[in-house]
């Protein structure tokens, strides 16, 4: 099991800074404290919705938004 420490973060228990190791086991994301012994599972935000870009939009949505106009040529003035 590797464990890494996470950068600025402090242990609810102590209140000690950089002393807070995450690490994964059986399927689930651990935070321990190398300071006072203190372990918590973590329990992360389901993800927010993604952005619609030109990167994740299909072909298909592109087309049904396409309008098709047409341009009347400019007229003599009277």
């Amino acid at each position: 099991m590797k464990k890494r420490f996470i950068a600025g973060a402090v242990c609810p228990k102590c209140s000690q800074m950089d002393k807070v190791v995450m690490y994964k086991e059986d399927d689930s994301d651990w935070r321990e404290c190398v300071a006072c012994g203190f372990k918590d599972k973590m329990h992360f935000q389901p993800k927010a919705r993604e952005l619609e870009t030109r990167v994740n939009v299909t072909e298909e949505e592109k087309a049904q938004e396409v309008q098709v106009i047409e341009l009347q040529p400019l007229g003599k003035k009277h």
